[in-house]
């Protein structure tokens, strides 16, 4: 499939809560996307907030399966399977849970099982078990598939794997697809690091955008359509937010964080799973995992903790500070963020990677092998980061080599982003 052409079969309908627009042929140029111009003046409204106060005119008479879990909340903090059942009655017929389960308890990687949900009776189907992909049998019972996760904003997050293959799963059963959009809680502006190559293509790593890309689902749903990243696409519809725009925190947004997985417990943890998860898939290092500030520590096992530090004041991170630690046997930083700093994190995870392996004399990179090298390389997009490490390749010039494609990646995303 070309990159610059893909078949809408139906109307791919962007929902503002004031104005609907209709984008539709039977082969069409990438579309050119409308940006109507947000006049906010009421309350914050997520996508589920304004398609309820629509009645739930998108889906209303229809079948409903949603893909949603301990995060799917209104504005009022009501779960959306809740608001749903109430709004749809029997016509909400089935539920479908990403990783970590529908209560969001479930551990990293580990298998969820179908089962009954105790909130609203209905199924549970696991798209995180033997399949992640919801079978033909999953969406029988079902005419339109609605997903409504809180995602965080980084490409090694499996929400949006979830979601990617939802939409093709929808599109081969000929079912109607929805996203009921969210924030970023990274924000809209912050593009960064390095592309994913098709080899290394994964459940942690789906489609091909940085691994900071400022959008959101919605805005990268229509864009996985449009450039082809979906193998059929579906007839998809974007229920959009309002009030949001690129430059909020989530602060601004009013609204109280939910843990989006065990180890996200507060609003500033994806900050800081961006600054230090590509590390923390290394050797013998420690990222805080078990600690109140999971991904909050960058540090490996015998590292000076003050040589670590001097080197991390001595980089230009706007926003972000660092204070020595060290614990059994390990040594490195604690980092402090500030969530409107200005700096390059997933540079500084790597830099920080770079360092921690100097300091160790290059043990930290050569102990990472087997499947745990398979997961690092996934996560990372690439083996690039691996070999140019073993081979003593500078840090900065490792991040200096995405600049020219997150610039070329901003010029792309612009004609899918539906807010200011």
């Amino acid at each position: 499939m070309k990159q610059s052409m893909f078949p809408i079969r139906r109307a791919l309908r962007i929902f503002s809560g004031t104005a609907v627009i209709f984008l539709s042929s039977c082969q069409v140029p990438t579309p050119q996307v409308a940006q109507p111009q947000m006049t906010y003046g009421g309350p914050f409204m997520l996508g589920v907030d304004v398609l309820a106060s629509r009645g739930f005119d998108l889906i209303r008479g229809k079948r409903v399966g949603l893909i949603t879990n301990h995060t799917s909340l209104t504005s009022r903090g009501e779960r959306t399977r809740s608001a749903f059942q109430r709004g749809l009655g029997p016509n909400l017929v089935a539920l479908y849970a990403p990783e970590h389960g529908i209560d969001g308890t479930v551990g990293a990687g580990i298998h969820v099982s179908t089962r009954r949900d105790n909130v609203t009776g209905l199924t549970v189907y696991s798209l995180y078990g033997p399949t992640r992909k919801p079978t033909p049998a999953m969406l029988a019972p079902i005419d339109v598939l609605v997903f409504d996760l809180q995602d965080i904003g980084c490409r090694s997050y499996t929400y949006i794997s979830t979601m990617i293959v939802a939409m093709e799963a929808a599109a081969e059963c000929g079912k109607q697809f929805v996203v009921l959009d969210r924030p970023n809680p990274l924000g809209g502006w912050r593009v960064e690091g390095p592309p994913l190559e098709s080899k290394w293509k994964s459940f942690v790593g789906q489609i091909p955008v940085p691994y900071v890309h400022g959008m959101t689902a919605g805005e990268l749903a229509m864009m996985a359509c449009a450039r082809g990243w979906v193998s059929r696409v579906p007839r998809l519809d974007v229920v959009k937010m309002q009030g949001w725009q690129r430059g909020m925190t989530w602060q601004d947004t009013g609204l109280r964080w939910h843990p989006t997985s065990p180890n996200i417990p507060h609003s500033l943890s994806p900050f800081y799973y961006v600054t230090t998860g590509i590390l923390g898939g290394a050797a013998a290092v420690d990222i805080g995992i078990g600690t109140d500030e999971p991904f909050g520590y960058a540090g490996g096992a015998g590292v000076n903790p003050n040589a670590l530090l001097a080197y991390c004041r001595s980089l230009n991170t706007p926003g972000v500070t660092f204070s020595p630690y060290s614990k059994d046997g390990f040594g490195g930083v604690r980092i402090h963020m500030n969530p409107r700093n200005t700096t390059n994190l997933t540079a500084l995870d790597v830099l920080l990677l770079g360092e921690i392996n100097r300091l160790t004399g290059g043990r930290t990179i050569a102990r990472t092998t087997g499947s745990k090298l398979n997961l690092f390389n996934k996560v990372y997009g690439s083996e690039s980061l691996y070999n140019d490490l073993r081979r003593g390749v500078p840090p900065h010039s490792i991040t200096s080599r995405w600049q020219g494609w997150n610039s070329s990646f901003r010029s792309q995303r612009q004609r899918f982003l539906l807010y200011p």
